[in-house]
């Protein structure tokens, strides 16, 4: 009666399953492991769920790439990546993907005397920052888009990641997109061979050597610029607009994203159209086998992502993220039946 009552509470009782399951038999452990850009919202929705949950959920933040490899080698339950396969990639390694929230990357730097949110930057000149183009802050380009700043003649020191990361792939299409020298020269991807810089692990790595290297300028996931105090850029966006980054924009982004008309789930939010649209807004992934090995670890896996959905936009909220549209979700439910033991789904939506 106890553990009805606990699934009842999470939402669970409705659930039904294809190979006749209403509950779990006994409490799993499922681990994922990937994109350190929602770290912090699935380790919050981990802690929240173990109050209400048997079934535990560890997530160990390694970056997309190791994400994308752990789940293929079928070492995890779930990788988590912010660069979305595409589908002939889904297919050739037998996976599925989908979309859990929305955020941004955001440019940072720790120039003396520059405020939070004051230096204004556009995507090429971005771009010829990050090439090693422009190498100090008083460059005439920089001073002609900022002449409210006293910018000083600070050499600028680059700061990138040195494992490979959504935030990358996200960080550098747009670039890609922006500047044909950088599509070129550089390219698009989760790991690329950088003309200049320091490397520094993870977002947290790079917010780090950021805060503790003058006239330095980086790229991480929003949050991780507001926890560790480094001041945040303005970007001009696709309509000629100085937005900052932030919830708004990156909703402003994703407000007409092709959901339902991508497929794969393959959905990119960069320079798009919009007065308040942030230029380098994206989605989150997780990837699953479409055969499982373990169907009782996979269905806790579905059951914790669903709880989330339903029960866990408030907490993304509070840490920054965009919550997916409910339409949006009610497609994934759907997809979730495509992840099967043998001939029989895991899941069967409501």
């Amino acid at each position: 009666m106890m553990f009805r009552r606990i699934v009842q509470a999470l939402g669970l009782a409705a659930m039904s399953f294809s190979i006749g399951l209403s509950h779990p038999a006994m409490a799993e452990n499922v681990t994922g492991a990937g994109a350190t850009f929602p770290a912090s919202l699935y380790q919050a929705w981990a802690r929240d769920y173990q109050a209400l949950s048997p079934d535990r959920v560890n997530y160990q933040a390694i970056g997309s790439g190791g994400g994308v490899r752990q789940i293929m080698a079928r070492t995890v339950d779930f990788g988590a990546t912010d660069r979305p396969l595409t589908q002939e990639e889904q297919a050739r390694a037998g996976l599925v993907q989908f979309p859990v929230v929305m955020g941004g990357i955001v440019p940072i730097v720790n120039v003396p005397g520059i405020a939070a949110g004051a230096l204004r930057l556009d995507g090429p000149l971005l771009a010829d920052i990050f090439l090693g183009v422009v190498k100090r802050w008083n460059d005439p380009r920089l001073r002609a888009m900022n002449p409210q700043l006293a910018l000083p003649p600070l050499p600028i020191t680059v700061v990138h990641r040195a494992d490979g990361a959504g935030t990358t792939f996200l960080f550098t299409t747009y670039l890609a997109q922006v500047s044909p020298v950088w599509a070129a020269k550089v390219g698009a991807k989760d790991a690329v061979n950088w003309p200049t810089g320091l490397g520094g692990k993870g977002n947290d790595g790079v917010a780090a050597f950021v805060k503790q290297t003058y006239g330095s300028i980086g790229y991480v996931e929003f949050a991780y610029a507001g926890k560790t105090g480094v001041a945040p850029v303005q970007l001009r966006n696709h309509d000629g607009a100085f937005v900052s980054a932030g919830p708004a924009g990156f909703g402003a982004a994703a407000a007409a994203a092709p959901w339902g008309r991508a497929a794969g789930n393959y959905v990119l939010l960069l320079n798009q159209p919009g007065a308040q649209a942030w230029p380098i807004s994206g989605a989150t992934f997780v990837l699953m086998q479409r055969q499982q090995a373990s169907a009782a670890r996979a269905q806790a896996t579905l059951r914790f992502f669903d709880w989330a959905y339903r029960n866990g936009d408030a907490t993304a909220q509070r840490l920054h993220f965009v919550p997916l549209p409910e339409k949006v979700k009610a497609m994934v439910r759907r997809q979730w039946g495509d992840i099967k033991a043998g001939n029989a789904p895991l899941w069967s939506a409501r």
